[in-house]
């Protein structure tokens, strides 16, 4: 690899006196941009006149707004600064949460949203009072009011406000310097001759800038006021054309700084080859072992697959977008242009955290120098794009403050509505004007921005060292695997009663904590990783080893593991390491709810009216169709399950691989296609033609598009 090379930029060190980064050509474009889409949702929003205009937005969005408004609302300073920082820390992997999304997304777009539109509901907690009761009603709108406010909102307050500090520079930093180790210094006392320790063999303390907590507070409270505004006033139109325009934002933001770091770095090209001569540290894979603490591949194609069902399928302020849809035709494109969209990320966030790792690790100015993952975008943007001058600075800011507005803007105006309608109108107001739940939607998300920014200012850590996308992940899992058995055996599963829905519901709160109590151990991870040679002591820092044994010479050390930790991994331990991950946890616990809900059921006969709700019924499909489309996603999968077998034996290239898997994909969705072209009257038009005008051709694309890639990267 050679000696660390100087950067071209000449970033300065740590301390060095690092000045405000956005000088007063960015700080012009950032505020006119700023400014201008303020004015844009003022002004989107001004002629809200019924509560269908304000949460719907009149149900007149066209597609490239459901499109926009989904990329935006999900795409947030999570993906921006959080993927990027995941892929900084860990690698490609983290690439299944977006092509895993492309599931959730078509099965929204096939599955779920037809039977919402049909319904023509305002919140989706609507469909499970009219599918079970209004117990289960009450409880989703509970639940994702918490969700929302308080496990989503929070983290993007928390992570836009650290991320403008770091491109302030020095004036919202302070550097924390290195320690020396104990180590280091009693082998100095002894003139070097005592056996290395623990500490002198791991990797050292080094100086980190941490967040000055009074700048922190201030822009907490900026990005919380200036996305309540517009939100207030303008409601979800105004949300909608404001997320269009922070998702172009976004995407040239993102854009620019993968192009810098990519030409900083050497191509792509040379980041493959610096990944390839890492060997078993290689960080541009998709699947990690089974015992991963964060991406295990057991867990990436289980249960983040249900987790993606419940985010696109039956999540309030993703799927708000869709019912607000001019039509079903303008609501599934917009859906299918947000899922390629998605897959961009893969390459200009996660693809770009991969090539800063080797950035940074080649570059002399950042050897001694501690990144936190969450701060590695804005470092990427103080080092790499402020020497540029001409306002790249002021347009990164933008498209960064975008991500998070769009994000927060949705959460606040969705939350807003579950409250309104499943709440007030419901239980304290059913014959409320339409000028009194306006009203009462607007005081609620005042109400919620407030106690999202006294969380993020007492609650979150602006110098936390850990990845906060993967936190909110896990977090936000405690709460759903119930709520998601309730929307799939209610969609899908006539038989499902109203006691079912509840008692799988709360089934799945008790049971998430308790899976997990029941699994871990109080096994220390890196010790773990050590007594079982998954990784050596020189890769790991010290700060990550007890302190108990940080002046133990490297001997006693090896015997404490060998003797006293090795003995207590189990082999189930072994397989899945000493905590459960949260993606195993959602399989273990969304299979239980499942038990759950149909023993329920079967002990009771279900309403028939109700039991009218179901995807088959309101779509008009025969009762065989749903059965056929499951025999054929069964054969897909055991198709890609051979697939994958020949590749992993070496049979087969990942290239080879790739390209099967999306022929078949696409074929799947063709012969889907061509069953309808089928039933139409002969000779009104050719089959190239009518397959152009579904969307499911597109779909098909989309979808052979994420298998090409999820064999590729193997």
């Amino acid at each position: 690899m050679g000696p660390p090379r100087p950067s071209i930029m000449g970033p300065p060190q740590p301390g060095d006196g690092k000045t405000m980064q956005l000088q007063p050509l960015d700080l012009v474009v950032f505020l006119l941009t700023l400014v201008g889409v303020m004015a844009v949702g003022f002004f989107a929003g001004r002629k809200e006149e019924t509560s269908e205009d304000y949460f719907l937005a009149g149900k007149g969005i066209r597609w490239f707004g459901v499109a926009g408004s989904i990329f935006g609302s999900n795409v947030s300073a999570n993906h921006m600064v959080g993927m990027l920082g995941v892929g900084f820390s860990i690698g490609f992997a983290q690439s299944h949460f977006e092509l895993g999304a492309i599931a959730g997304l078509l099965l929204m777009c096939y599955g779920f949203l037809p039977v919402y539109r049909k319904l023509n509901l305002y919140t989706l907690s609507e469909y499970l009072e009219r599918r079970y009761g209004p117990e289960s009603r009450l409880m989703y709108a509970l639940i994702m009011v918490i969700i929302m406010a308080f496990v989503q909102m929070v983290p993007g307050l928390y992570i836009g406000a650290r991320t403008i500090c770091v491109l302030m520079g020095d004036v919202a930093l302070v550097t924390e310097p290195g320690s020396a180790s104990g180590g280091a210094q009693a082998a100095a006392v002894t003139g070097g001759e005592a056996e290395p320790t623990v500490a002198d063999v791991a990797i050292p303390q080094a100086a980190q800038d941490n967040v000055r907590i009074s700048y922190y507070i201030a822009f907490v409270i900026a990005l919380g006021v200036i996305a309540a505004s517009y939100t207030i006033i303008g409601g979800l139109k105004a949300v909608v054309y404001t997320d269009v325009i922070q998702s172009v934002l976004i995407l040239i933001g993102g854009i620019t700084v993968a192009v810098m770091t990519f030409s900083q770095l050497g191509g792509w090209g040379r980041m493959m080859a610096l990944d390839a001569a890492a060997g078993v540290d290689a960080k541009l894979k998709l699947y990690e072992p089974m015992n991963h603490p964060e991406l295990p591949w057991t867990g990436v194609l289980t249960g983040l697959m249900f987790m993606h069902c419940y985010y696109w399928g039956t999540n309030q302020f993703i799927v708000q977008r869709a019912l607000g849809a001019r039509s079903g035709g303008e609501a599934r494109l917009g859906i299918i242009v947000a899922g390629f969209l998605k897959l961009l990320i893969p390459f200009f966030a996660i693809g770009t955290g991969v090539a800063a790792f080797y950035l940074f690790r080649e570059t002399a100015d950042f050897q001694n120098q501690k990144i936190a993952p969450d701060t590695v975008f804005p470092v990427l943007v103080t080092y790499l794009i402020s020497p540029l001058g001409i306002g790249f600075v002021g347009l990164i800011a933008a498209g960064l403050i975008g991500a998070i507005l769009s994000s927060i803007d949705s959460m606040m105006n969705s939350a807003a509505t579950i409250i309104t309608v499943d709440v007030y109108r419901k239980y304290f107001a059913p014959e409320a004007s339409d000028r009194e739940l306006i009203l009462v939607g607007r005081l609620s998300i005042a109400a919620l921005m407030l106690m999202a920014i006294v969380m993020a200012v007492f609650i979150m850590d602006p110098n936390s060292q850990s990845n906060f996308f993967l936190n909110i992940a896990n977090y936000s899992n405690y709460l759903t695997p119930g709520v998601l058995v309730a929307f799939l055996m209610g969609i899908f599963w006539k038989r499902g009663t109203r006691a079912a829905a509840c008692t799988t519901i709360i089934a799945g709160l008790v049971l998430s904590p308790a899976v997990q109590l029941a699994y871990d151990s109080d096994l220390d991870r890196t010790l773990y990783d050590l007594a079982l040679r998954d990784k050596q002591l020189s890769d790991v820092s010290i700060t990550a080893i007890p302190k108990e044994f940080h002046d133990h010479s490297v001997t006693e050390f090896q015997q404490h593991l060998e003797n006293r930790v090795l003995p207590q991994i189990t082999q189930l331990q072994r397989a899945f390491g000493p905590q459960l991950n949260f993606f195993h946890r959602v399989v273990v616990v969304v299979g239980l709810s499942a038990i759950v809900f149909v023993l329920v059921s079967l002990t009771q006969s279900p309403e028939e009216e109700k039991s009218r709700n179901t995807w088959a019924a309101l779509g008009g499909h025969a009762p065989q169709k749903l059965g056929q489309l499951a025999r054929s996603v069964g054969v897909s999968v055991l198709v890609f399950a051979g697939l994958a077998t020949l590749m992993v034996g070496g049979n087969l290239a990942p290239s080879g691989a790739a390209w099967l898997a999306a022929v078949w994909t696409l074929a799947a969705f063709l012969r889907e296609v061509f069953r309808s072209y089928r039933q139409q009257p002969r000779g009104e038009v050719g089959f190239a033609r009518f397959a152009v005008a579904d969307d499911r051709s597109y779909a098909g694309v989309l979808a052979a598009a994420a298998m090409f890639m999820m064999y590729y990267f193997y």
